[in-house]
């Protein structure tokens, strides 16, 4: 059983903030008497002088000082207790668990998940990042509330979000920029291609793998830029996330006769709609919002090469 309760603690704080027993009984519309009574609970119960008067001044101790911090925290925790009660009757979530596939633009996402965040102050997000099927494989086993994947998932809502450009890529100094000629995808297949591993356990998938000599297969998108960069290899790589490379030349398009760019429908995928609580509504309209900013595939690709 605790000794101090959080109203004598309330009681407390406010002769702190108003300067006063007096002056707190004004603005918190409570007697003198009550207050003064509440703060010498305290002190009987802890042991401890919290207030001393200093002429008309009424003046923390030492020991008032060092509780003061801490009294602070615990009142704070108690307001945000307070609010996640209230939030939950109004059917405010507490979580979102998302499921994102690494080639959407992490600058948007992060501008999403920060709106939403200053929406819903106590919301907790849990973003898990994917590749390929890694995303619905998460939703499909309820580890997630929402997906954004380049696949579709059969028998749950599924919208187009997005268009991502991909576009084949080398360090300057790879040997298949030494070639005047136009390369053909029979040339590259001489050379080590760097290809993302699919997350998903139980649907991995290959994909746009040319059957090259050499194959390094790495799980994250970040990694194997890192590589092409350094010279290891070549890959198709999303534009969004290497356009700074391709600006100072770190990396550089290959001169491809076909081929030389795809594209990878991203996928927005839930169960079910009705069932989404206001904060994952919020993060789907600004999710939204968001992609419709990504430039047209060409435009994009004018602008970096």
């Amino acid at each position: 059983m605790l000794k101090v309760t959080l109203e004598q603690w309330r009681m407390f704080k406010a002769v702190v903030d108003f300067g006063g027993f007096n002056q707190a009984s004004q603005q918190i519309h409570k007697s003198q008497s009550s207050i003064h009574n509440s703060v010498n609970k305290i002190e009987t119960a802890l042991g401890v002088k919290l207030f001393r008067i200093e002429g008309r001044k009424t003046v923390l101790t030492e020991a008032g000082e060092l509780m003061l911090r801490r009294v602070e925290y615990l009142l704070d925790e108690a307001n945000k207790v307070e609010t996640i009660g209230t939030n939950l009757a109004e059917g405010i979530e507490t979580k979102l668990r998302i499921a994102i596939d690494e080639i959407f633009p992490s600058h948007m996402l992060y501008q999403v998940l920060d709106k939403v965040s200053r929406e819903f102050p106590f919301l907790r997000i849990e973003l898990v990042e994917s590749v390929l099927n890694g995303a619905n494989e998460q939703l499909e086993n309820a580890l997630v509330d929402i997906a954004v994947s380049a696949f579709t998932l059969e028998g749950l809502f599924s919208e187009e979000l997005c268009q991502i450009d991909f576009i084949a890529v080398a360090s300057p100094e790879h040997a298949l920029h030494q070639t005047t000629r136009p390369l053909t995808l029979e040339d590259l297949k001489s050379h080590r291609q760097i290809v993302v591993r699919d997350s998903a356990v139980a649907k991995n998938h290959d994909s746009g793998w040319l059957q090259a000599s050499q194959r390094w297969t790495v799980s994250h998108m970040r990694t194997s830029i890192d590589m092409i960069k350094k010279g290891f290899g070549f890959a198709w790589l999303p534009v969004p996330l290497i356009e700074q490379e391709l600006k100072t030349g770190e990396l550089v398009p290959l001169n491809l006769q076909t081929g030389r760019t795809r594209k990878a429908q991203l996928h927005l995928t839930f169960v079910d709609g009705d069932s989404l609580g206001p904060a994952a509504r919020a993060f789907l309209g600004e999710l939204r919002y968001h992609s419709m900013m990504l430039p047209t595939s060409q435009l994009a690709l004018d602008n970096i090469t």
